[in-house]
Order: C-alpha cells, then structure tokens, then sequence
C-alpha cells in the first residue's frame, strides 16, 4: 500500500500539469555588480509573513517544507505547508531582496486555496510551475476540456478524500502571475538528452517502493480507511503520511547520474526566470510551487543566489479532524 500511495502521489505532483532540465541554474557572476532595489523593498509590508512564523534554523530539516501538525495527545489535526522566506545577504548580489517558496499540495481544502490567492497577491511576481508552453495562463474554460483518464482519476481521488482541485480555485490569471517551468518540448528533449524516460523513472520509483515495502512490512492505512465509516478523514490520513515521507515519494526518481527532469530540471528553469525577475528589479518575488520541489530549491537559492531562509510560515492545506 505504501508503494500504491507513493506513485498516486507522483502521478497528482505530475499530471496536474497536463503532461508527462537538469540544466544548470544561471548563476549570478561574482563580479556583476548588485541589482538596485527599490528602497521599498525593506520597507513596504508587501507578502509578510505570519507574526507567528517560525525560524527555520529550529525545524527539524524533515518538517521544512510539509508536515503534520499533531495535538498533544498526538491526534493528526492537519497536513501544512510551508512558505519559506529568504532574503538576499548583505553583499551579495541580491542583498535585501525577498523570495518566498510557497509550498502547495495539488488537492486541498477550499479554504486554503482562498488563503493562498489572498497571500499571492501581495507579492511583485509569482512564479508557477506548469507544464505547457511558454507564457501559459490557465482560464477557467481551459479546465472544461480538461477530460484525460490521468485527469479522471485526480477528480476521482479530489472527490473520494473531499478536497479541492488546485487548478479550479487559483486566479492563475492574475496580474503579477508568471508562467516559470518547462515547455512539453523541453521536457521530453531533457529526459531524451539524458537517456531516460516518465516510464522508466516510474519503474526506478516501482523498485524502491517495493523495497520500502518489504522492509517495513506493509502500510494498510489506505486499505482500512476505504472501508471506513468516515472513509474521507481516514483517506486523508492515510495519504497524509505518506505526503509528508518525501524520502518514499521521491525513491527512485534519480537517474544514475543523480539528476532527474520532474524536479531538478524543471527547477532549474524557473529559476532562470527567476534570475529573470530579480534582475529586472523585483524585490518581492514568490515561487509558487509542489511541496516536493522546495528542497532542491532552498539548495539554489543557497548556493546560487547568496540567500538565507529567515522564516517560515505553515498553512493548513487538509484538516485531518474532518470528513
């Protein structure tokens, strides 16, 4: 069941993008000289986060991105996710800039989506992972012709655990929201350049599911909940567990080589639209993307562009006390 779960989560991470790059992210060269920033960039209360954000520094690094927020007598209460702010370090290139990574699920409760559309706003430019071509807005009429078997059985997976669509209630349309991901024509030339393929990374996720499996014996949390009285909380649940065991979801992925185009490929290209961006003088900037990219992105943004996560800010994406 544990392997079962692991690839329905793949399959919602993949195809809410209707389809189917380990290229390096553009460095900022040390010796360009720093982007000025508007002086409101430290000053205006654009895109802050919560009074009760949390640092970073003091969150176990398996609890950053999502987790599972618990009572004190240990009952699920919640599935979060995280918006991590960082800001551009003095002297760098970027210094005082602001790039928060908003972590999404691709199904959750209506009122997370309205929370998220209300924080999206307040930032100069969001950047959001699609699939599709370059500069693709999403309209409300597009989602009708959205009728594929792998569409099917997201609804069908939306409906089951009562939730909502990410699709249906973001304003993708908004003003200050741009389109930061692979095009299907770079996604299928980056798994041909490396020689791999969706089924293939699908049989490589198959194996360490398997794996994972025999060595822990079985997970029948997804079985027992489907025959439950209250069969939505207990799916919810279920499936929460194993959202928040990245290390699972994530088996396999790699290549031999450590690389894989579903993550760090598309990554890589939005943030070179982030380079983008920040170059031309946002200072405000947030990427809206899945949950299971902040990891390698929090790496880039390290690395790369000189900035440091100052806080985080947990938003309640399923309510686990309900059906």
């Amino acid at each position: 069941m544990r392997l079962f779960a692991a690839l329905l989560l793949l399959l919602f991470a993949f195809f809410a993008e209707r389809c189917m790059a380990q290229s390096d992210v553009a460095t900022p060269p040390a010796s360009e000289e720093k982007v000025a920033l508007p002086e409101s960039a430290k000053s205006d209360d654009k895109a802050e986060p919560d009074e009760a954000a949390e640092d970073p520094s003091k969150v176990g690094p398996e609890e950053l991105y999502m987790r599972l927020d618990k009572s004190d007598d240990e009952k699920l209460k919640a599935l979060q996710t995280a918006i991590v702010r960082f800001v551009g370090q003095p002297g760098t290139r970027y210094d005082g800039a602001i790039v928060d990574l908003v972590g999404v699920v691709h199904i959750g409760q209506g009122e997370y989506y309205e929370d998220l559309n209300t924080r999206l706003s307040k930032y100069d430019s969001v950047l959001y992972e699609l699939v599709a071509p370059d500069g693709t807005r999403i309209r409300p009429e597009d989602l009708e012709e959205r009728r594929s078997l792998l569409a099917s059985v997201q609804t069908g997976m939306k409906d089951m655990l009562n939730l909502e669509y990410q699709l249906e209630l973001i304003d993708y349309m908004a003003e200050n929201f741009k389109h930061a991901d692979m095009s299907p024509e770079e996604f299928a030339e980056d798994l041909e350049r490396r020689g791999d393929s969706v089924w293939k990374m699908l049989a490589r996720m198959m194996g360490a599911g398997l794996a994972s499996q025999a060595a822990s014996g079985g997970d029948a949390g997804v079985l027992l909940a489907l025959f439950s009285d209250d069969r939505s909380k207990k799916m919810k649940q279920a499936m929460a567990r194993q959202l928040v065991d990245i290390e699972l979801v994530s088996a396999g992925m790699d290549d031999a080589n450590g690389e894989n185009t579903l993550i760090k490929g598309r990554n890589a290209k939005a943030f070179t639209i982030l380079t983008e961006e920040l170059n031309a003088g946002k200072s405000k900037l947030a990427v809206f993307y899945g949950a299971g990219h902040l990891p390698d992105m929090a790496e880039r943004l390290e690395q790369d562009f000189g900035m440091k996560p100052t806080t985080t800010t947990w938003l309640d994406a399923w309510d686990l006390t309900r059906n």
